[in-house]
């Protein structure tokens, strides 16, 4: 069995036992009430001493007073080593953890997994990608990374948890590394806190304005912005509304130049199929699909889309509406004045894109889906999905 692979067995066994479920979040705790083995997590997750250069830790693209998303507004995230940046744009971990493993459902839907193109089979596999990830935190190796936890101020504390000679073990103390920060995400509150405005309307704490219920209605209704036929906003499973139903899409999102992978002209990251993923590779029909984010929080995790391109969240519900009524405006021109539509896919897999469902089932000359005045009132409501609000 693959190394990789018997790490992630390992993981497994820690979790038939030890493993929290999600619930529909809790009411704040502090370290303290963390498991053991979620207090390293947290001590780890916050420490760059993780990285290559010890300059880049787990936080640095999931900070906490950033709902866990990226603390700036960079198309994605800086690498550990000057020169390299991450491919995708960095996105928030809160409400993962009611997230499955990636499956295709008996309609043949893919479904779930833990990052843009579902290839993690959980936060503890998740946390293992930007680890390894030469131009994430540029570790070369696992035993590279057990050696810097072996010489670091946490080495005493993860003996403690995991036994006296868990890092001699490096196979074993990466697993349970993972495990760790996977606990971390899963017992505290924070990765969940269903505290927004939205929430407690919801439980008839709070009252939203005429333009907010104008919002929640446009984001409902089917012929309008169409938003929870991927984005539910009902409970699902005995949690509260998640705004994601873990699926997949292809929405043609614009080439983002400022990606220094984009300088190449035949690059194209094409989600679900490659290059990141490679056992979906033969299914063409997928090229271009990512996954459904939550919208939880979103007002606050700018820039959109898996590659940053969409830098405001009133341009990205606009895009959603004006992507096929006007695609000039998202969109390239060619020396003759052709827009170059879903320039960020090769011409093969424009018939991926998703021009089916509202608000996408349009054409130029078309009224959009929304108006200006819809659009504001859309991205009201969007702003009560936003953690920590004070009726």
């Amino acid at each position: 069995m693959h190394r990789l692979g018997k790490i992630a067995c390992m993981i497994l066994a820690l979790c038939l036992t030890a493993c929290g479920g999600g619930g529909s979040g809790s009411s704040g705790t502090s370290s303290s009430t963390l498991s053991a083995a979620a207090q390293v997590g947290e001590s780890l997750f916050n420490d760059p001493i993780l990285s290559s250069t010890g300059a880049m830790s787990c936080a640095s693209c999931h900070d906490k007073a950033n709902h866990h998303a990226a603390p700036d507004t960079r198309s994605v995230p800086a690498g550990a080593n000057a020169g390299h940046e991450a491919g995708r744009q960095a996105p928030s971990l809160q409400y993962l953890k009611f997230n499955t493993a990636f499956a295709f459902a008996g309609d043949g839907t893919p479904t779930g997994g833990f990052t843009w193109d579902g290839r993690a089979t959980s936060l503890a596999d998740q946390a293992s990608g930007p680890l390894l990830n030469p131009n994430e935190m540029a570790n070369t190796s696992i035993d590279d990374v057990v050696a810097k936890l072996k010489r670091s101020a946490h080495a005493a504390a993860f003996r403690k948890v995991f036994g006296d000679d868990i890092l001699e073990r490096p196979a074993d103390a990466f697993a349970r590394l993972l495990f760790a920060l996977q606990q971390y995400q899963i017992e505290d509150p924070d990765f969940a806190p269903f505290s927004s405005k939205f929430d407690l309307w919801q439980a008839g704490k709070a009252q939203l304005t005429s333009a907010e219920l104008k919002g929640w209605s446009l984001f409902n209704d089917p012929n309008k912005g169409n938003c929870a036929a991927c984005h539910v906003s009902t409970p699902v499973g005995g949690n509260r509304p998640l705004f994601t139903d873990n699926t997949f899409d292809n929405l043609g999102v614009p080439r983002n130049p400022e990606i220094k992978a984009n300088a190449d002209s035949n690059y194209y990251d094409l989600g679900l199929c490659g290059p990141t993923r490679a056992d979906l590779s033969g299914r063409t029909d997928l090229c271009g699909a990512f996954r459904v984010p939550s919208l939880r929080n979103v007002a606050r995790t700018a820039p959109y889309f898996h590659n940053g391109a969409i830098k405001t969240l009133t341009d990205a519900v606009r895009f959603y509406v004006r992507r096929d009524t006007n695609p000039e405006e998202w969109y390239p021109t060619d020396a003759n004045g052709v827009v170059l539509k879903f320039n960020d896919l090769p011409l093969a897999y424009h018939t991926n894109v998703n021009v089916t469902e509202a608000p996408y089932n349009r054409k130029p000359g078309d009224a959009p889906a929304l108006n200006e005045s819809e659009i504001a009132d859309l991205v009201s409501f969007l702003n009560t999905l936003t953690d920590g609000y004070t009726p």
